[in-house]
Parts: structure tokens; sequence; C-alpha cells
């Protein structure tokens, strides 16, 4: 499964959806975050891609995987070490990512008045204070190291 599409290799095709939905994934969760009067139009999209932008990492990472074992197990030299710096993000960039989607799904949650409630928060501003932060420093640190890994694996593959 993450070795071929249509006879290519996936992880060429498979990085782009976590290139591009983790930094939506920050962005939208760091509005949601800080903004609080953009919460109700965007809570629907920060729930859609707290799900989406950890499988999409967790797919290009296994595919990296697949591509290593298949076609550079037994590269040496300046290209190998740049495939381990490359793949020394993966582990970080999916612990990231999927930090991210479970604060910010907290959050989405949090905001959400439970019925019965007096106040907007469900667990009291002083909790969903907390939450945004969190949730604004992991989506710093997710775009970190989504960079990190784009640029490293370009690095990678055009030998910069």
């Amino acid at each position: 499964m993450f070795d071929q599409i249509l006879g290519l290799p996936a992880h060429a095709l498979i990085i782009h959806f976590a290139v591009v939905l983790t930094p939506l994934l920050a962005a939208v969760s760091a509005g949601y975050a800080l903004v609080p009067r953009w919460r109700p139009a965007t809570a629907w999209a920060v729930a859609l891609l707290s799900v989406a932008t950890p499988v999409a990492v967790l797919a290009a990472k296994e595919s990296g995987e697949r591509l290593k074992e298949g076609r550079f197990s037994a590269v040496t030299g300046p290209l190998a070490e740049r495939i381990e710096a490359h793949e020394s993000f993966a582990d970080p960039l999916l612990l990231s990512a999927a930090g991210l989607a479970v604060a910010s799904l907290a959050l989405v949650h949090a905001t959400r008045p439970a019925r019965g409630s007096v106040g907007p928060d469900r667990y009291g501003r002083p909790a969903t204070l907390a939450l945004a932060a969190v949730t604004a420093l992991l989506a710093a640190v997710a775009l970190f190291f989504v960079f990190q890994a784009g640029d490293s694996g370009a690095r990678a593959v055009w030998a910069v």
C-alpha cells in the first residue's frame, strides 16, 4: 500500500498531503485558538483537519520507509546522510501533528457550551485559555517540523 501508486513511488505523491494539510491545520487551529470570533466559522475545519492531517503524516512516514527499504537501503556516503537527516524529522513531525490534532479537538470541545452551562466555555475560561496556548504552541512546533522535513527531503533529492 505504501510502496507504489500507479507504478510511481508512493512517497513522492503522499508527501504532498502532509505538506499541505499540516500548515493548514496549524493556521486554522492557531486562528481558532487566538481569535475567538472566528470559532463558529472554523470549528468544522479544525475538526476535519485534525483527523486528516495525522493520517496524511503517518502515510508519508510509512511510504518513506518503504521507499528507503526498496530503493535506497544500500546507499552510502553523502546521499545516505541526507536521507538520514530527512528521516530524522518523521517521528517529531508525526508526534507534533498528532499532538496539535488532539489539542485542537480538545479546544473545539472546550469552547462548545455544555447543556445547562452558564458561560460560553464548557470548562471555564482558564481551561480554554490554557488549551488555546497549548494549541498555538503546538501549531508553531508542527510548522517547524513540516518545514524541516520538507526542506531536508528536497535537499536529499536535489543534492542542494
